[in-house]
């Protein structure tokens, strides 16, 4: 088979060069990312890129630029006719720069050979308060998931304070919330006709005069919450903004949200009604490259590495999970792409030159919610839950695993692949839920077999976050004891088939609610498990989500009961070392610290005296 040779110009413009290879004289759009350009539907810059592209705009993308010196990467390209965009990258810059501990992270997934010193802190307010400096009167619209998780206020974790919306301190005109392609796309249609930015476009925010009226262009009801000013004076009123937030973020039909701050009030138009199939596809099937620019040749780029051959078949979860963010950013309705453009994607992948025949991940946010939903959709309108599944599983929640069944099955049947592996997350509680429907207990069954028997690169990695079921109702996950079940079913495959893979869970430590104590009886069941636990994390607060508000303010926003956190860096090491137990050098603390809770009995369980 002849592999197709790319042109520098099958990417959209990096530099003035490339754009004077297209033959332009004048851009329409000037993209600024945090990330490195790579033009694969996995990163936000290139998505939107190429929306625009596709409407017909002329559009180029400056990854990464250098902000420390003469500013010469944010002039190189002039003033576009409509707007500069700015993103801070594909994941919030605190998170990818700082560990839990605040301790600088020594490689960067989203920048050429990891270098972790190509962006800034914050770079969506740094980028956008450059650019309105060098051209105050072009506008410059946010998005990405650090825009988007801060439109409105929010604790940040790094400088230990209650900031304001960030287009307060970005200077930004406008932010877009949530995957962008719709927005943007009108946005740009209104553009075109006048220059004048419009504020009646759902799932955008802008910042206007406290004492202005503001239009009820739209239609929609106003949700209006509790000042900037007075979170900053009481934590309950932060508290209970947030479930405000979080429950419009979640509806099908959501109220606008109005919040002063400074004198000047902050307005989030509800987000659109989830994409439709088609337009998901649509987005997925812009003629990407799949391929870093070739600016990078030769370097290597993490983040692009690990999914390079993995095809993301859905948008959205419905998990609610009390520490995830993908919810507030992606919405909890699941959109699915088609059969039809799924097998297209991965035929593209078979005619990379690199292809081995191995799929790394059919999958997305949860690798087995493709095509689930309400079946009556009319309940779902009138819904505000955070979650489809916690503390139950909705009996409307359609829970069928056989449209996932079809896609795997029709995948491996293609030509080039040798076999296709589910990387991401799966949840085993939708695997475990009996319907009333046999048809879909048997489906979800015999997914769970074909999962285990056929789709497993020699490690499954499933989530239980924690062993406290009173830990694990405030993360919004299932109770322990469902694990044990799905674990049963996989040691038991396993055995039969003679099969040496393994289970990898996931947990979390200093989660809001957790305590010492929980800590070590986890190290206790663990080790009766047989697990030396590998994929750990310490709990890290991030903008938007119910456990770093429970964190902040000390109370659950649904409940507003006291939740107690573990916060300093004492308390917080001494819950993650018990996930070490198995190590020499934590024992003589680890035994300290129970004869100190009084709990002698763990330390036989662990030790056996």
């Amino acid at each position: 088979m002849i592999k197709k040779q790319n042109n520098l110009t099958d990417w959209l413009p990096t530099t003035k060069k490339e754009v004077e290879l297209r033959g332009w004289d004048e851009l329409d759009v000037v993209l600024f990312s945090g990330d490195a350009y790579v033009d694969h539907p996995s990163f936000g810059a290139a998505v939107i890129g190429r929306m625009l592209e596709a409407q017909g705009l002329k559009v180029a993308i400056v990854p990464q630029p250098n902000w420390r010196d003469d500013l010469r990467d944010f002039k190189k390209l002039g003033r576009p006719r409509l707007f500069f965009g700015v993103s801070a990258g594909c994941m919030d810059s605190m998170v990818n720069k700082y560990t839990a501990n605040k301790r600088l992270r020594s490689e960067d997934a989203y920048t050429p050979d990891g270098r972790h010193d190509m962006r800034p802190e914050y770079p969506t307010i740094v980028y956008s308060q450059i650019l309105k400096r060098l051209f105050p009167d072009v506008p410059v619209i946010i998005g990405g998931i650090e825009a988007s998780l801060r439109r409105l206020t929010h604790y940040d974790y790094w400088q230990d304070k209650v900031r304001p919306s960030i287009l307060l301190e970005s200077g930004a005109d406008l932010l877009i919330y949530g995957m962008g392609e719709k927005p943007i796309t009108e946005l740009c249609r209104r553009m075109k006709i006048s220059a004048d930015i419009p504020h009646d476009i759902p799932q955008t925010a802008y910042l206007t005069r406290r004492n202005k009226t503001i239009s009820a262009t739209g239609g929609w009801e106003d949700l209006t919450l509790f000042s900037h000013e007075e979170c900053l004076k009481d934590k309950r009123k932060q508290a209970q903004n947030f479930r405000h937030i979080e429950e419009e973020s979640n509806k099908y039909a959501a109220a606008r949200i109005l919040q002063t701050v400074e004198g000047r009030t902050v307005v989030v138009n509800p987000p659109y009604p989830p994409m439709t199939q088609g337009e998901l596809d649509r987005s997925f099937d812009l003629p990407y490259t799949r391929l870093p620019h070739p600016k990078y040749k030769g370097k290597r780029i993490p983040a692009y590495e690990m999914i390079k051959f993995s095809v993301n078949i859905h948008r959205g979860c419905f998990g609610g999970c009390a520490f995830c963010t993908i919810s507030a950013h992606q919405g909890k309705f699941i959109v699915s792409r088609s059969k039809e453009s799924i097998l297209r994607e991965v035929k593209a992948i078979t005619e990379m030159p690199d292809f081995k025949g191995y799929l790394s991940d059919l999958g997305g946010p949860s690798a087995n919610m493709y095509r689930m939903g309400g079946k009556d959709e009319t309940l779902c309108r009138r819904c505000k839950r955070p979650s489809c599944i916690h503390p139950k599983v909705c009996p409307n929640l359609n829970t069928d695993h056989r449209p996932l069944l079809d896609i795997y099955r029709a995948v491996d049947a293609l030509p080039g692949i040798k076999k296709s592996f589910i990387g991401s997350g799966v949840r085993y509680d939708l695997l475990l839920h009996e319907s009333k429907d046999e048809a879909t207990n048997r489906a979800a069954a015999e997914y769970t077999r074909e999962l285990i028997v056929h789709h497993v690169s020699g490690r499954l990695k499933v989530a239980p976050e924690h062993t406290s079921d009173r830990v694990l109702y405030l993360m919004r996950k299932p109770p322990f004891e469902q694990f044990y079940r799905f674990k049963r079913i996989f040691d038991t495959l396993n055995r039969e088939l003679n099969l040496r893979q393994q289970i990898i869970p996931y947990f979390i430590s200093s989660h809001p609610g957790c305590t010492e104590e929980d800590m070590a009886e986890l190290a206790a069941i663990t080790k009766k498990l047989d697990f030396h636990l590998e994929q750990v994390q310490d709990f890290t607060p991030t903008p938007m989500t119910v456990a770093t508000e429970a964190w902040y303010t000390g109370f659950h926003p649904y409940t507003l009961e006291p939740v107690y956190s573990a916060k300093t860096q004492r308390e917080k090491l001494a819950q993650r070392m018990f996930f070490f137990w198995y190590k020499p050098e934590e024992r003589r603390n680890i035994i300290n610290e129970l004869k100190r809770m009084g709990r002698n009995d763990l330390i036989d369980k662990l030790y056996k005296r």
